[in-house]
């Protein structure tokens, strides 16, 4: 192949693998040298796992020798956020104090795509312990940069992995989003990403011992893949969804739910609760709309979305309530100014008593209720992910005025995680040298229908990467 073998898309990389066109040690040692050529200018990849990495392609190598099947990502090198335990290697959640907290297994995403064929090559950063803010800067690892812009946020708290898979330094990620962690570094780093339906994907995030945490992080946490194209993320889509014994939250659901009859209305709201929205933003939904009617979708403008602005109030006061009684503790391991995004919050939202907690539980069926008839009438919906373009690194943590700013901008993202519904972001275009994008959202467990919607987007106006990483040194661990 002349073409640089981490040019290709994961589902090219391997379909030559199983073909014997190339070998699987070719291809990680492709990603290694891209590695090499673009982290030092973006530091997404936290802990590279070069070694292990060439050992799991020998091993399919040999397996394909000897005429065993190989798995649908046969070879494809992903990355994994640093939250996420690969087996053997620390889960350091980018925090100083777990520095060496070794995995004894993978999580099960991990062990999923590990099933399908594909190859870990690395941990990716994030912010420190996911609540340091959206901007991905870890107390361990420092500052990722916006491949694209370096002045510009990669977001988070998945921005690692958007940064890796923009810039071909892996095929795909894995993250984790309870309110646009996988969608935001997906739009700004010009990548589609996958939050899938509560439920879809089976895993476990407990961080240290057996207790589970609160119903909030129970519901609200999904992990999800990013990819470069459609086809790529429907193919990680696959792979993860299912059941497992160490997950009962976990849905029975086959991956694709029965043909709706045609044509599939779309609602499409440019401004969720009317709070303003970029012209770029506004752009690229309509760029988006106008794919989807030529694709023969039923394409609507309607007023808004249903109940938001309760819903953000809910989804606060929840996640601040189970927050509250850990946080004297956990704010000492964020490292310096590390706790700014999350005290902000928890300064202006009080935590709730326990007769206002369960109001608050009721309240939030009530809203996915209203979620659910909006979209049986309306089976997609089309949205910003984020109702600004990148903005400036760390601006959620600056003071209040930059917080605010950052959760309006954010705030479909945060209401249809509280829903529990899937979203896929997927690029649009490239406006004043940045990525432009929008997220499909459809109902409960048809992430089919927001893939399928995706792609027709994707035909029509195209994929924006891997891209080379514009100059700019990232700013070292503090």
């Amino acid at each position: 192949m002349q073409e640089a073998l981490w040019k290709l898309t994961a589902a090219a990389q391997a379909e030559a693998v199983r073909s014997g066109q190339i070998s699987a040690v070719e291809l990680v040692d492709s990603h290694l040298d891209r590695i090499a050529e673009a982290n030092p200018r973006v530091n997404a990849v936290t802990q590279l796992l070069a070694q292990r990495a060439r050992e799991a392609a020998a091993q399919t190598d040999r397996r394909r020798a000897t005429g065993q099947e190989l798995g649908p990502l046969a070879g494809v090198p992903f990355t994994v956020k640093e939250s996420t335990a690969i087996e053997g290697v620390p889960t350091t959640f980018g925090a100083e104090r777990f520095r060496d907290l070794v995995a004894p297994a993978d999580a099960i995403p991990v062990a999923r795509l590990r099933a399908a064929g594909a190859i870990p090559i690395g941990h990716s950063n994030m912010p420190t312990l996911i609540l340091a803010g959206m901007h991905s800067r870890s107390e361990l690892f420092g500052d990722t940069v916006n491949p694209w812009d370096p002045s510009r946020t990669p977001g988070g708290s998945s921005g690692g992995d958007g940064v890796a898979v923009a810039t071909g330094m892996a095929a795909l990620g894995l993250g984790n989003d309870s309110g646009g962690s996988v969608r935001i570094p997906a739009s700004f780093c010009g990548v589609a990403g996958l939050k899938p339906t509560s439920g879809r994907f089976p895993a476990d995030h407990r961080v240290l011992g057996p207790d589970d945490p609160g119903p909030a992080s129970q519901m609200l946490v999904t992990d999800g893949p990013l990819a470069r194209s459609v086809t790529d993320l429907r193919l990680a889509y696959e792979v993860l969804a299912g059941t497992d014994p160490q997950d009962p939250r976990a849905v029975p659901v086959p991956v694709d739910g029965p043909e709706l009859p045609g044509p599939l209305k779309v609602a499409v709201v440019a401004d969720p609760g009317g709070h303003g929205v970029h012209p770029a933003v506004r752009g690229a939904v309509a760029a988006a709309a106008d794919a989807m009617r030529d694709a023969g979708y039923d394409v609507r403008e309607v007023e808004d979305v249903p109940r938001l602005e309760e819903a953000l109030e809910t989804y606060g006061r929840i996640t601040v309530t189970e927050f509250a009684e850990t946080w004297p503790v956990v704010r000492t391991l964020l490292g310096e100014g590390g706790d700014r995004y999350v005290e902000m919050a928890m300064e202006k939202t009080p935590p709730a008593t326990a007769a206002e907690f369960m109001k608050l539980m009721g309240a939030w069926l009530g809203i996915r209720r209203s979620w659910a008839e909006f979209l049986d009438e309306y089976p997609l919906l089309l949205g910003p992910v984020f109702t600004e373009p990148p903005v400036e690194p760390g601006l959620e943590s600056r003071d209040r005025v930059g917080r605010e700013r950052v959760g309006a901008g954010m705030r479909l993202c945060t209401v249809t995680s509280f829903v529990g519904v899937p979203g896929v972001a997927v690029p649009t275009g490239v406006t004043d040298g940045l990525p432009a994008g929008v997220q499909i959202v459809g109902r409960a467990f048809r992430e089919d229908l927001c893939l399928a919607a995706a792609q027709e987007v994707e035909d029509r106006l195209g994929v924006l990467t891997p891209v080379d990483p514009r100059s700019g040194a990232p700013t070292a661990a503090r």
